[in-house]
């Protein structure tokens, strides 16, 4: 009968009533949490009704459906750590339960929560214990992005970064030399290939003379002397690149005396460098210090006393029409700056997450550099996917296949170090479904009391 069904559907208000409580429950308790979605409690009338309408009305009820508001993204709060990294814009960070990936028990996840932390390995992983995973920055640089290809990613690690040194791979000169500079008499018969005769060897000197220092690549310090005599012929001027002590290098025919370049530098007559007639190479190339084959005319090797390897280091010394570089003024010679790249050994000082998700190691003495590139994966229905604890969530049939992208790229949201994402909830409102749902489940239970009383009354009809 009607009344019968009217308190199955009292009963039903409160049982959907004490879910919405429930699920509201959980958003307060969580407003705290890093990266929480709250849960939104959705209300379907179990009613059949004809469009005529029917003579006698049986009561259906109501059921409660809990949806994840996953799609909803919290504010980002500033954080004294580099590791806590939150996603501005669409998407979700790649993490699994453990640092070895593998198939099953260890499935890749999704999560928004990335307060990471480094554990007792240096792997980074964050409150709820799942680990972040990306691309690991290949020795040339490179990265293998893969949109879809789970196999490409590692467990961010960081306690395997040691200290770095870097070689010395390019050498910037800004130096002025004097034009009206008189030519010395040693000019006459200077001789580059002749150790009585030349620069190196200390017989001739130099008009102008400046030591630069570089970088090996064990990072340690040699020093590269740049020695110039003006030549009898106009707007040029005699050249030697030499190292010293002269023992750290092994040359071939032409050189001597710890010589690694020789040859004229030229200006133009408006006092800027002519690349047309200058000689000097513009490449310093050295053979690493184990090579065991001969050394042709103009090679260097570093001494096998060294133990460093092979290099090759750019020289700059400007173009015609550019500031900078090497001039022909008439002022007074000098050197004005050396711009050389390369670093001494320095040890592992932190770490750096930029926007578009590099990992970068920083190293004591300013050295930077990558070593993984953190994806974000993105899916057409963020609200489909499945809750699986700790913040963490699964795709499924209603959220579509994932899709991982470079940070900032396509639908994918750009990271932000340093800073974490609340939860999506909001305190006034869930306050105000809470007073709701307490309304509605009194309403509910009075439902019960007036069935039940009018139930009593047919019952005492007969007496």
């Amino acid at each position: 009968m009607s009344i019968n069904s009217a308190m199955i559907a009292g009963a039903s208000g409160l049982l959907a009533n004490s879910s919405a409580l429930a699920a509201i429950s959980d958003n307060i308790a969580n407003v705290n949490t890093t990266g929480f979605k709250r849960v939104n409690t959705v209300f379907t009338p179990n009613y059949k009704v004809s469009g005529g309408g029917e003579a006698r009305y049986s009561s259906g009820g109501v059921t409660s459906n809990s949806r994840l508001d996953i799609a909803s993204a919290g504010i980002l709060n500033p954080s004294a750590s580099p590791t806590h990294l939150a996603i501005d814009g669409n998407g979700f960070f790649v993490v699994r339960g453990s640092p070895a990936a593998s198939a099953g028990s260890n499935a890749a996840l999704f999560t928004r929560s990335g307060a990471f932390q480094t554990d007792s390995s240096g792997f980074l992983r964050n409150d709820a214990g799942m680990y972040l995973y990306g691309w690991p920055v290949r020795a040339d640089g490179t990265v293998a992005q893969n949109p879809s290809n789970l196999d490409e990613l590692e467990a961010v690690n960081l306690s395997n970064i040691g200290g770095a040194a870097e070689a010395t791979s390019s050498i910037r000169i800004n130096a002025n030399l004097q034009a009206s500079q008189a030519v010395s008499p040693a000019a006459a018969t200077y001789d580059v290939a002749n150790p009585a005769f030349n620069m190196a060897s200390g017989a001739v000197t130099p008009d102008f003379q400046r030591t630069i220092q570089v970088f090996d690549t064990q990072g340690g310090v040699r020093s590269v002397t740049l020695s110039m005599l003006k030549s009898p012929t106009a707007n040029q001027w005699f050249t030697e690149l030499h190292v010293e002590p002269a023992g750290d290098v092994v040359t071939g025919a032409g050189l001597n005396n710890g010589q690694i370049a020789t040859g004229v530098v030229a200006f133009d007559t408006n006092g800027r460098i002519d690349p047309a007639t200058t000689t000097l190479p513009t490449t310093l190339s050295f053979l690493s210090s184990d090579f065991a084959g001969a050394l042709g005319a103009n090679q260097a090797q570093w001494a096998p006393s060294t133990g460093v390897g092979a290099q090759s280091i750019s020289l700059d010394f400007g173009t015609a029409g550019s500031p900078g570089g090497i001039t022909q003024f008439d002022s007074p010679s000098t050197l004005n700056s050396t711009t050389v790249d390369g670093a001494l050994f320095g040890a592992f000082a932190g770490v750096e997450v930029s926007q578009d998700g590099f990992v970068s190691a920083r190293f004591s003495n300013g050295v930077v550099r990558q070593i993984y590139q953190i994806p974000i994966a993105t899916v057409a229905n963020p609200n489909g996917m499945a809750s699986v604890g700790g913040a963490s969530f699964q795709v499924t049939e209603n959220s579509g296949v994932f899709t991982m992208n470079v940070p900032g790229r396509g639908a994918a949201g750009s990271i932000a170090s340093s800073s974490v994402e609340n939860s999506n909830v909001d305190i006034a409102t869930e306050f105000s479904n809470l007073i709701v749902t307490q309304r509605a489940y009194s309403a509910s239970s009075r439902i019960i009391t007036t069935a039940d009383e009018m139930l009593a009354e047919a019952i005492q009809m007969k007496r």
